[in-house]
């Protein structure tokens, strides 16, 4: 039997930094043992960012400090996808961007930033259709679409992970699956994360199935939970402004230890698929939301990342799946 190969524990920094300041994001993380950080928001002297809109400078400030720090990037937590399928006004909030711009302009400015920081990984999404529209109907562009960024990121060594997510046309695991398996490009995997899920109203049941729906097309991991206030109804549209009921791994309701247990076994042939990719292995990204959580970004603070931390590592414990935290012998090379 093929061991094993250990997780890679990440997480999005931003959460644990109460102002988003790099030294605060850096301090946190090389606190709680960890290797890696997903860079989204941050504030690298000149206020507040999001990761799409630093200049080189800060690009050269935030390498610096992470290099002090001992963190590599394991990926670029872009809102790549987060924007308008088709210009309608449905109410929503949401901006339009013509495609060929978008992908010229914005795509490729996400794939430099993902070179500059030395990672192999973007996280974006499956663009929104227009509200009070059914996702399957815009399968055959969003796919047309998303074809086109797995190439662009393929011409820069890099690999595109379309995270699951209400709203969106990949708003769920099966659909992340027909996405995947009509672009059919190396480049593009999917990012499981069932809080995203729960969300919507699915019970832990359902949840797994849709886990299942996306082993064949999994690059990587997102953690967190969610505490259903009123569990059991399908939501259509979640109005993300007012979810604020997201716990540790090891107390929600999307019954992560049955599905870790089975990425347990899945984790060898996971491992080889990002590596083939020139990935380091098989992230697990903490995104916790604990203090809450929207559209964009979510909140911990380094107390609450570290109690979605320890929540992670006790599921990970007890079914079998082996990590990697920063140690004495670290420090001592250090």
């Amino acid at each position: 039997m093929t061991a094993c190969p250990p997780a890679l524990l990440t997480g999005f920094a931003d959460e644990a930094a109460n102002d988003k300041l790099v030294l605060q994001q850096f301090c946190a993380f090389a606190a709680l043992g960890l290797r890696y950080y997903s860079i989204r928001f941050i504030d690298a002297g000149q206020g507040v960012k999001n990761v799409m809109q630093l200049s080189d400078e800060e690009i050269a400030t935030v390498r610096q400090q992470q290099d002090e720090y001992g963190l590599k990037v394991s990926s670029i937590g872009s809102p790549i996808g987060k924007v308008k399928l088709q210009d309608v006004d449905d109410g929503t909030a949401n901006r339009f961007v013509p495609f060929d711009k978008y992908l010229d302009e914005e795509v490729r400015r996400a794939c430099e930033l993902a070179n500059a920081f030395d990672a192999k990984l973007i996280r974006g999404f499956a663009f929104y259709h227009p509200k009070g529209t059914a996702a399957e109907d815009h399968l055959e562009q969003v796919s047309d679409q998303l074809g086109q960024i797995a190439e662009m990121c393929d011409s820069h060594g890099l690999t595109f992970g379309l995270e699951v997510e209400a709203n969106l046309v990949g708003q769920t695991g099966q659909l992340l699956a027909d996405i995947h398996r009509r672009v059919n490009h190396p480049a593009m995997l999917t990012i499981f994360d069932a809080a995203n899920i729960v969300t919507q109203g699915f019970t832990a049941d359902e949840t797994y199935a849709q886990y299942l729906a996306m082993k064949p097309s999994l690059g990587w991991v997102h953690i967190k939970d969610y505490a259903d206030p009123s569990p059991g109804g399908r939501i259509t549209h979640v109005d993300e402004a007012s979810l604020k009921n997201f716990v540790p791994a090891d107390c929600g309701d999307s019954g992560h230890e049955a599905i870790l247990r089975d990425l347990a076994g899945f984790m060898p042939e996971l491992h080889k698929r990002m590596t083939d990719r020139g990935v380091d292995g098989v992230f697990m990204d903490l995104e916790p939301h604990v203090k809450g959580g929207g559209q964009f970004g979510g909140f911990s603070g380094p107390d609450g990342f570290g109690v979605a931390l320890r929540g992670l590592c006790r599921v990970l414990d007890y079914v079998g799946i082996p990590y990697d935290l920063r140690n004495f012998q670290d420090i001592r090379q250090r």
